[in-house]
């Protein structure tokens, strides 16, 4: 039985990943310095948007950089990856003609020119019907603790499944939140605080290569495990 016909029937609905391993992905390639990695793999999502374009798959959350990341990271490295921020990402989501962004973290951390660009390319790609939550500035306490001030500003008073969809609204990202399918590259067996609320009933699949050197088979790997595992639960 062939890949695509073993994913059909069990495909979630709204995949993560975590794009991990740039850095190492770049040395042993041999070349110098992490920007080339970090250019490779902010290049790959491209590639991973079309992967999940062509089999229908429309909610994706990515991991691209921490509120950590920017605090403790080379200011070199994370200045780079500003730089990436602000003229890759938006051009390849634009590009897409397929995807609305969304950001999920804090602008503030950012750079002006980058903050202004990703808050553009939301603007300028809002009403495309698949929908990609970067995690850009992420700090996942700071995520759901946003959401449950907001609330209590608000002055809602909501218990048990009312509260919890009440949170759901106001976290960030497209309007399905829940993640069915979180994806770890580089070998790493950590999810490192991605999106803890809406991957509280995600299969988390981890994958020994690095984010770069990921291909479509490697999805397609992932997509079956996910359904291999689903229909144990089912049974």
């Amino acid at each position: 039985m062939s890949t695509s016909a073993r994913i059909s029937s069990a495909l979630p609905t709204h995949v993560g990943v975590i794009m991990d391993g740039n850095r190492r992905w770049a040395k042993a390639a041999g070349l110098v310095g992490a920007s080339a990695g970090h250019r490779a793999g902010a290049d790959h999502l491209a590639d991973l948007l079309r992967w999940l374009e062509a089999r229908a798959i429309r909610h994706a959350s990515v991991y691209v950089l921490s509120a950590d990341n920017i605090r403790k990271r080379d200011s070199d490295e994370v200045g780079y990856l500003f730089e990436l921020l602000e003229t890759l990402v938006p051009t390849r989501v634009r590009e897409s003609g397929e995807w609305q962004l969304h950001i999920a973290g804090d602008l503030d951390l950012l750079p002006a020119t980058c903050a202004a660009a990703l808050t553009a390319a939301i603007r300028e790609t809002a009403g495309r019907r698949s929908h990609l939550t970067l995690a850009i500035g992420y700090d996942p306490k700071r995520d759901v603790l946003n959401a449950v001030r907001g609330l209590l500003v608000a002055g809602a008073e909501l218990e048990g499944t009312d509260l919890v969809a009440a949170i759901d609204d106001r976290l960030p990202g497209g309007p399905i939140k829940d993640i069915d399918l979180v994806i770890r590259t580089s070998g790493e067996r950590r999810i490192s605080g991605f999106f803890p609320w809406q991957s509280e009933h995600a299969e988390i699949v981890f994958s020994d290569k690095m984010w770069p050197a990921f291909d479509e088979s490697d999805l397609d790997a992932a997509l079956v495990e996910y359904g291999r595992r689903r229909a144990r639960t089912a049974s």
